[in-house]
């Protein structure tokens, strides 16, 4: 992984800069080279929110993601806005739930993050943990362990089980994602 810049995209309230924050974090702990930031609308809660990772193996001399090599929506909001701006290269996660865009239907996986984290962990509020599991899979951050250590330093105490059910979710069906992928 020479230089990779992800931007995670969604709504307010649905921990996609808590997703950032520990991706950013398993890299350092990786022992790579990271940048992390965030921005969302004035509504904090269902407005549009972004929160961005850098990670090099190299030193990051500029820290704002300017041509994403990674995009993930979890809104057709978001989706529609951010898939617009990238390049074809640049690998765009989705909800499965979401309608991709015509622009964006070669570069795009779809995985059903919202409804894993309803119906099989019972909670909505692990997508973010699952989507992190997903992109890991997908880009190879970290080691499976080193991204453990990144969640439990994150999340409420109470609900590590809870958590650490989610991200193994995330990283089965990243794992199916990238087979699918070579396959094509």
């Amino acid at each position: 992984m020479a230089r990779s810049e992800l931007r995670l995209t969604g709504s307010g309230g649905q921990g996609i800069i808590l997703a950032a924050i520990i991706l950013a974090e398993a890299a350092v702990i990786a022992e790579k080279k990271t940048a992390q930031s965030q921005a969302y609308g004035p509504e904090a809660r269902g407005g549009m929110c972004k929160a961005e990772v850098i990670i090099s193996d190299v030193p990051i001399g500029f820290t704002k993601v300017l041509h994403p090599t990674f995009l993930m929506a979890l809104t057709q909001e978001a989706l529609n806005h951010f898939s617009e701006e990238v390049a074809e290269t640049c690998m765009i996660l989705a909800d499965a739930g979401l309608t991709i865009p015509v622009w964006a239907e070669k570069q795009t996986v779809t995985a059903p993050i919202l409804k894993a984290a309803k119906e099989r962990i019972g909670k909505t509020v692990t997508a973010n943990i699952i989507a992190v599991g997903v992109i890991n899979k997908l880009l190879g951050i970290a080691d499976e362990k080193t991204m453990e250590r990144a969640v439990l330093r994150h999340i409420p105490e109470g609900t590590e089980d809870l958590n650490l059910k989610a991200l193994h979710v995330g990283e089965e069906m990243g794992e199916v994602l990238k087979k699918q992928r070579k396959d094509m």
